[in-house]
């Protein structure tokens, strides 16, 4: 059982590109390839969970609130007005992709400009580094514009996201029933040095137990995509043994 489940957790978490911002669950002491899934956007899982009975145990790893992020910016840092901004664009982005009969892409978190103008633009991630780049772009830099998580057709190697993917999730915030997954238990990983790390912290607070917070010193929000000397095997081994037995 120990070395099926490491098996795994490895197979999912370090060889699966999609596994970013994401959550591994599984359902079933008798595990299969059906009882596994890595998934994406961990806040969406989360959300599910709160009405998916048959998942027994959850855990995320470097997991993104998606719809606050796109909602309110990262560490809620839009205003009132740049929120609206934000809506008012996103409306007329759906007009001009029905006229055109295709769609834009842009920025899921829409940033703004000096002026306080919405920027729009073809890439997530710029073909090379800026002077003096911040550490969250040096970061995903790193993963998908290197061998790391490149793919030719990935949105954050090569392109952007739809432009109006904000839209929906300005609708519903996902962690609004998280006390819901109780009593099932919650492992939140997140790295010391992430970015995304008051995401899991939040959900720590909001969620009734059972729960957990494992900080990983040394690890950035990527890091826990690949870097299997600090994905900790061996607590989400344990987890899983102990709730699925």
């Amino acid at each position: 059982m120990t070395h099926l489940i490491e098996r795994l957790l490895r197979g999912y978490l370090v060889s699966i590109d999609t596994i970013a911002h994401g959550t591994v669950i599984l359902n079933s002491p008798q595990i299969t390839t059906t009882d596994a899934a890595p998934a994406a956007w961990g806040a969406v899982l989360s959300m599910a969970l709160c009405v998916a009975m048959r998942i027994k145990a959850v855990a995320t790893a470097s997991m993104y609130d998606m719809s606050r992020s796109m909602s309110r910016s990262y560490r809620d840092s839009y205003t009132p007005e740049q929120r609206q901004k934000v809506i008012e664009y996103l409306s007329q982005q759906r007009w001009k992709d029905a006229e055109s009969g295709t769609y834009a892409v842009g920025f899921h978190e829409v940033p703004f400009d000096a002026n306080g103008n919405v920027v729009e633009g073809q890439n997530i991630l710029p073909a090379t580094l800026p002077e003096n780049p911040d550490s969250v772009l040096v970061a995903f830099y790193d993963y998908y514009k290197t061998d790391r998580g490149f793919h030719p057709r990935g949105i954050n190697s090569t392109t952007a996201w739809t432009a109006t993917t904000p839209m929906s999730f300005f609708s519903f915030p996902m962690h609004n029933n998280i006390e819901l997954i109780s009593p099932r238990p919650i492992l939140l990983i997140a790295g010391a040095n992430a970015h995304s790390r008051y995401y899991s912290e939040d959900v720590l607070e909001a969620a009734s137990e059972p729960k957990e917070l494992l900080i990983v010193p040394g690890a950035d929000h990527v890091d826990l995509y690949d870097q299997t000397d600090k994905i900790p095997f061996d607590r989400l081994t344990a987890f899983f043994e102990t709730h699925l037995a």
